[in-house]
């Protein structure tokens, strides 16, 4: 792309210096580069969460992007730096699985080793590889260099167990995948496998054995004081209540069994 974008989610959160300083290393490498925050709020640790994440935003974003991703857990150890292409995005991420969920929609045509030692910084951190090693290769990519150029090929990276909707005859059961800042519950229930389900009649939905009222189409049709369901914009079966946490109101988190049931 003419005018290059990097992308970058974290769990650095803001209150520290380590967001801004891995992108003041991209633009003192790629000084014409856009960059885009998705989020650096990514709970601290949470490989799920920041792979949840990048697979609900990653199509939005112009062909060509580069996604910088660093959700590390095992940073400084013996995991791999990895840098990866699909049909129209490029990833840079450690090999933790983070990338499993954009790879289960588009996946990759090639992934390589972060182990070309002239495309990170001279010297490398046993406790900031997002500084050190991955932020310069998102760089050197934006500059025009192709992933190919960044290591050897791998094809035994890391894939995290995404858990999947259990649908049978007459009941569909998940579970709550996320909980986003608003209380929101949001399944692995998606709207093709529910409406399977739902053509044969009515149904009940339960989170944790505990009822859910109706299928509404908005927040604003949930009434005040009830919780409810919906597709959300990832178009997965969201528990939500109107201006108030569902996760609050029910007890619920992340695991929470939700069943749909024919009626």
């Amino acid at each position: 792309m003419s005018h290059p974008i990097i992308a970058c989610l974290s769990d650095f959160g803001t209150r520290d210096h380590y967001a801004g300083t891995m992108k003041g290393v991209v633009l003192g490498l790629c000084p014409d580069v856009t960059l885009v925050d998705v989020s650096h709020d990514i709970p601290a640790h949470d490989v799920l969460s920041g792979a949840l994440e990048l697979a609900a935003c990653y199509r939005y974003f112009p062909a060509g992007t580069i996604f910088l991703v660093v959700v590390d857990p095992g940073v400084g150890s013996a995991r791999r730096g990895l840098a990866a292409e699909t049909a129209d995005h490029r990833f840079v991420a450690p090999d933790n699985g983070v990338l499993s969920a954009v790879f289960a929609e588009s996946p990759p045509r090639l992934v390589v080793e972060l182990t070309e030692r002239q495309y990170a910084r001279p010297t490398l951190s046993r406790t900031f590889e997002g500084r050190d090693r991955f932020a310069p290769a998102a760089a050197w990519l934006a500059r025009g260099l192709r992933v190919s150029a960044l290591g050897r090929p791998v094809s035994d990276y890391q894939r995290l167990a995404l858990p999947e909707a259990v649908l049978s005859e007459d009941a569909l059961r998940g579970v709550i995948l996320q909980v986003d800042r608003f209380g929101n519950l949001i399944s692995n229930i998606d709207r093709k496998t529910f409406d399977r389900l739902a053509t044969a009649g009515g149904l009940e939905i339960q989170v944790d054995g505990h009822a859910v009222a109706t299928l509404v189409s908005t927040y604003a049709d949930i009434p005040d004081g009830a919780v409810a369901a919906l597709f959300g914009s990832s178009d997965r079966l969201e528990i939500a209540a109107n201006a108030a946490s569902a996760a609050a109101q029910l007890g619920a988190s992340r695991g929470s069994v939700v069943l749909v049931r024919r009626t």
